[in-house]
């Protein structure tokens, strides 16, 4: 954990300390380009292998509808509050819905699930993130993206044609089930792990990057102000998910350990794909991401210290 902590950290501080180096313009162009490497170069493989070696048990099954029905919920209950209680432009409804719904079960949750439990829980852990993050994040999450963001088009066919054409992650998971065994073989799939990890300090890189540019145009401060939407995400993101998860497991069916703590996660990177990709209120993802991640890696590592 302690490592953990100390690459989101440093990958952090180095975005945000690339923007004060280079200047706005061409910080922000650094960030894209992160973005597009973790999007079209490093996600379409990881995402095919590890979907294309998973194997589904019952209780993985469960816990697998668990996890959508908290996606469900906190996307439901995201939408209402920044729509009628909040009253947030389309970009900033879309962002609080992506802040609050995806977690990052991948880059955190991975590394995460194995300091609390052990590298037997990993596989499970792996299931959650590629069938509900992973899923979902590229099917209802850039569906999100191209339905509220400001660069995705003014009619519905140049945001429909939007969403097919700057997801290439949707096609990667399509494939990865229809895919047999054999195009995932064991060092596939330990090199897919490998690249998720990796993943990690570039992400938070792309972080650092936005809340310095955000911050330079005064949309927000470093730390960033925990507004009432930033709130809103961290309430939804953080105790409402989990909680959903927690009920559904009692009531129904034990689920995996780990099902619980990645249900837990904070707000997922790829909530600032989205937002970079489509043009939702990045100063917002960015804000939600820093300070759920702040809280959970605390959390984490106090409870391995203890």
């Amino acid at each position: 954990m302690i490592g953990i902590a100390a690459a989101i950290a440093v990958a952090t501080a180095a975005g945000f300390g690339v923007e004060h180096r280079l200047g706005e313009r061409r910080a922000e162009a650094v960030g894209q380009r992160a973005v597009w490497v973790m999007l079209w170069v490093v996600g379409p493989p990881t995402t095919f292998v590890l979907i294309a070696a998973l194997e589904v048990t019952a209780e993985v099954g469960a816990g697998i509808g668990f996890g959508y029905a908290a996606l469900a919920t906190t996307l439901g209950a995201a939408y209402a509050v920044g729509t009628w209680i909040l009253r947030l432009p389309r970009a900033g409804v879309g962002a609080l819905m992506v802040a609050a719904g995806f977690a990052n079960t991948g880059y955190l949750g991975l590394p995460f699930s194995a300091a609390l439990f052990g590298a037997d829980e990993l596989s499970n852990a792996a299931a959650f993130d590629v069938l509900v993050t992973t899923l979902a994040i590229f099917t209802v999450g850039f569906s999100i993206g191209a339905a509220f963001g400001d660069e995705a088009g003014d009619t519905a066919r140049e945001r429909t044609v939007a969403f097919f054409t700057r997801n290439p992650l949707l096609w990667a998971c399509a494939l990865g089930f229809l895919a047999p065994d054999a195009l995932a073989p064991g060092w596939a799939v330990d090199a897919a792990e490998i690249a998720v990890f990796a993943l990690l300090p570039l992400g938070f890189f792309v972080v650092g990057v936005t809340l310095a540019i955000e911050a330079e145009e005064g949309a927000v401060r470093f730390p960033p102000p925990v507004t009432a939407a930033v709130g809103t995400a961290l309430g939804l993101r953080l105790l409402v998910a989990p909680a959903v998860v927690a009920g559904l497991s009692a009531l129904v069916i034990d689920v995996p350990d780990s099902y619980l703590s990645q249900a837990a996660m904070p707000t997922a990177i790829n909530a600032l794909v989205v937002g970079h990709t489509y043009g939702l209120d990045r100063g917002l993802i960015a804000a939600a991401i820093a300070w759920s991640t702040t809280i959970v890696v605390a959390a984490g590592l106090a409870a391995a210290l203890v």
